[in-house]
């Protein structure tokens, strides 16, 4: 029989994973929920796309909700005319700009400040549509001043900012109130956060321990993301420098108010710690798969075949693969590759670029299988080229599977796979082409590596771990504090040296 959850409530917060997606992290999700029945979870997805209208995955009887709030849109594109808070507005407009652009320690813990002080004038509500009191934030003359005063810093020997006109000014602080809309976003009463996810969720999870001091629990999944997102590459350089720099206050923000961070690897460790992170405030928990969903089988005989799994999003790592494929398909005639996972939101545009390539027949589409251990089976070799900021999840998936990988050297690739595969330099098609071919033309040495993979994944990457160590930290966060101690107050003090007469018959001399 199943034990029933205890008074131990969890919010799992999440920036459109599970349970409205089936991807790597929603899996990595479910999986933790599943382990975990003892908890009691509200599960809160906080969002910029359309919100999903039904879970992806059956809820347990152990999830007493499941909402997705996505962020309306504010038509308006200017800074509104302030109210009876402008004063108010004003100074917490500036706190957050001074500290988002800049670099000193001191400089940039204000702008934790003034995230605090923006969450005490927005009081939470389900409508994330209505603008409220962030249109009363002059972010746009605060961008600007704080812009100018970094510049003038940069004789002193401030690396120079980009050029920020007021049109840029104003555009990036709509784009900031946009997402700050995350700060409305009511948490349900729990007695802890575990924050999975990037810096929509993390700002509600912010604002909820601001308002109630609930304890919060934040899984660090993120990568140093180089690049912009492919929406921003229209923005100017201005524009792109804000954004980037207001999602790395966000994260040091978070990683000094969170109890705990769960960073997934080595790297996402000195990752948080060259953001901020407290060294003791940092509990390593790796990635971790169930075994049973990836028994394994025997390798494919016949066509020689390839395996790549990603939604096939414009920046998932899709381009890469293609482009070494083109080179694999020249050296191996008749290799074929799979495309797994790629979202119906993809379909046609990863169409799109298989055409472009003229590869036609030799690519396969596949959404992502119900059933997980058919996701790397099909092919003999799998090529694991990440998105930028890309959690290391398929690798593993790919290793307990055991196929010999193919990976780019990206963030965590070099750590988890260790000696089992091969590691190739990012953003060179042809070596990953190379090493391909060269697995596809040696069968003995795949299979080893396959098998190495497997082993390591068990050793090393198995959920059981995950679900352990996260019970713990549950435990110990969410537990309630201990009862306070009470020193008995006695209405006659007791005498230092002769026996307290109320006590004296126990201790009574023998005669």
């Amino acid at each position: 029989m199943n034990p029933t959850p205890s008074r131990e409530r969890i919010c799992l917060l999440t920036g459109g994973g599970y349970p409205y997606r089936r991807d790597a992290l929603g899996g990595w999700c479910r999986t933790l929920v599943e382990g975990l029945r003892r908890f009691r979870f509200e599960l809160l997805t906080v969002t910029d796309r359309e919100p999903p209208s039904a879970p992806a995955y059956p809820l347990p009887y152990n999830v007493g909700s499941a909402r997705a709030i996505a962020l309306g849109r504010d038509p308006a594109r200017a800074d509104r005319r302030r109210g009876a808070a402008a004063d108010d507005a004003a100074e917490a407009a500036t706190l957050l700009c001074r500290g988002l652009l800049g670099d000193a320690a001191p400089i940039a813990a204000l702008f934790g400040e003034g995230l605090r002080r923006i969450t005490g004038l927005c009081p939470p509500t389900e409508d994330s549509g209505r603008a409220g009191p962030l249109s009363s934030l002059p972010l746009t003359e605060a961008l600007l001043e704080a812009w100018r005063q970094r510049q003038a810093d940069a004789a002193d020997g401030q690396p120079p900012m980009p050029r920020l006109s007021v049109r840029d000014a104003r555009t990036a602080a709509t784009l900031i109130r946009h997402a700050m809309r995350a700060l409305a976003v009511p948490l349900p009463e729990v007695e802890l956060v575990h924050c999975v996810g990037g810096t929509t969720p993390l700002l509600t999870a912010l604002a909820g321990r601001w308002r109630t001091g609930v304890p919060l629990l934040l899984t660090e999944a993120r990568t140093a993301v180089v690049r912009q997102r492919p929406a921003e590459e229209r923005l100017s350089p201005g524009v792109r420098t804000v954004l980037r720099r207001f999602r790395t206050s966000v994260a040091r923000t978070g990683y000094a108010e969170a109890e705990l961070i769960a960073p997934l690897s080595t790297y996402h460790h000195g990752w948080a710690l060259e953001h901020g992170a407290q060294p003791t405030r940092l509990v390593q928990v790796p990635a971790g798969v169930d075994p049973r969903e990836y028994p394994g089988a025997a390798e494919p005989t016949g066509t020689p075949t390839v395996v790549w799994a990603g939604s096939g999003g414009p920046d998932s790592g899709l381009s890469c693969v293609l482009e070494a494929f083109t080179e694999v398909a020249a050296a191996v005639p008749g290799a074929v590759l799979h495309l797994v996972g790629i979202t119906a939101a993809h379909e046609e545009q990863c169409a799109e670029q298989i055409e472009r390539t003229g590869l036609g027949r030799a690519v396969r589409l596949h959404h992502l299988p119900a059933d997980p251990r058919d996701r790397y089976t099909v092919g003999q070799v799998v090529a694991h080229v990440p998105g930028p900021a890309d959690p290391p999840y398929r690798l593993v998936e790919a290793m307990m599977s055991g196929r010999a990988v193919v990976g780019v050297d990206i963030g965590p690739a070099g750590e988890t796979l260790g000696d089992t595969g091969l590691l190739v330099p990012p953003g060179d098609p042809s070596e990953l082409a190379i090493a391909i071919v060269g697995l596809l033309r040696s069968p003995d040495r795949r299979r080893a590596l396959g098998e190495a993979a497997r082993q390591r994944a068990l050793t090393h990457f198995t959920v059981d771990r995950v679900v352990r160590v996260y019970g713990a930290l549950y435990s110990d966060l969410a537990a309630p504090p201990p009862a306070p101690a009470f020193e008995l107050a006695l209405t006659v003090p007791a005498p230092r040296i002769t026996t307290p007469a109320t006590v004296r018959w126990l201790t009574r001399e023998k005669v």
